[in-house]
């Protein structure tokens, strides 16, 4: 075998494990452009036969005040990034270039949450910013944060704003109050410790402050 064969003999199964998954990354941003997405955690649930409580619903059955609630809580920049926030990503690393505090927009949440595994660690962060990048590109906003509210876990099991309006206050994500919409979104970084219904006075003051910021948050959601 010649030193030129020899090398078309690696090249090949080298570019199949390379852009098969590239390949399949895309076909399922496509596909999860229209269809039900589940995150990894359901799946894993699932796979466990452990319980999973969701029940999706479009925008339009979700309250405007949870919408605003999770963009000022989560992402204040949501509707002028393009996935990535790169001046906070900058903000919160050290001089020696390790992250001190999360960063994670919406997008890359929802990027981590189809497609990515739970638990820091410096892979999956590099994982998760081409794939918001690439998400971003393939989704528009509405449909980012549509899916992120329905795949987001709320507690144990619980994932979707609807299955955690009903859980938490027995009202349906359209009939949330502007309260409630705050106590969620402020649930979302900590849900196992967090619980919306029976708040701590930590969860309940940064709920109280969310709700302040939204009174003067316009044009926060402009883009949905």
């Amino acid at each position: 075998m010649s030193a030129l064969t020899g090398k078309r003999h690696w090249r090949r199964p080298l570019l199949v494990a390379v852009i098969a998954p590239v390949a399949l990354i895309a076909a399922l941003l496509i596909f999860f452009r229209f269809a039900t997405p589940a995150s990894t955690l359901m799946l894993y649930r699932w796979a466990l036969s452990e319980p999973v409580d969701r029940r999706y619903v479009p925008m339009e059955g979700i309250d405007q005040s949870l919408a605003l609630a999770v963009i000022v809580s989560e992402d204040a920049r949501f509707c002028q990034h393009w996935g990535v926030d790169w001046s906070a990503l900058w903000e919160v690393l050290d001089e020696e270039g390790r992250p001190k505090r999360g960063a994670s927009t919406i997008t890359m949440q929802t990027a981590k949450n189809l497609f990515l595994w739970h638990g820091r660690s410096y892979l999956r962060k590099a994982l998760e910013i081409p794939l918001a990048l690439a998400l971003d590109l393939a989704w528009p906003k509405r449909r980012t944060l549509e899916v992120y509210l329905n795949i987001a876990e709320w507690g144990p099991g619980v994932f979707g704003v609807e299955a955690a309006a009903q859980r938490y206050f027995s009202r349906p994500a359209s009939g949330l109050t502007a309260r409630q919409s705050a106590l969620l979104a402020t649930a979302l970084p900590n849900p196992n410790l967090r619980n919306p219904a029976r708040p701590t006075r930590r969860h309940d003051r940064l709920a109280r402050l969310v709700a302040e910021r939204m009174q003067s948050a316009d044009g926060l959601d402009r883009c949905l």
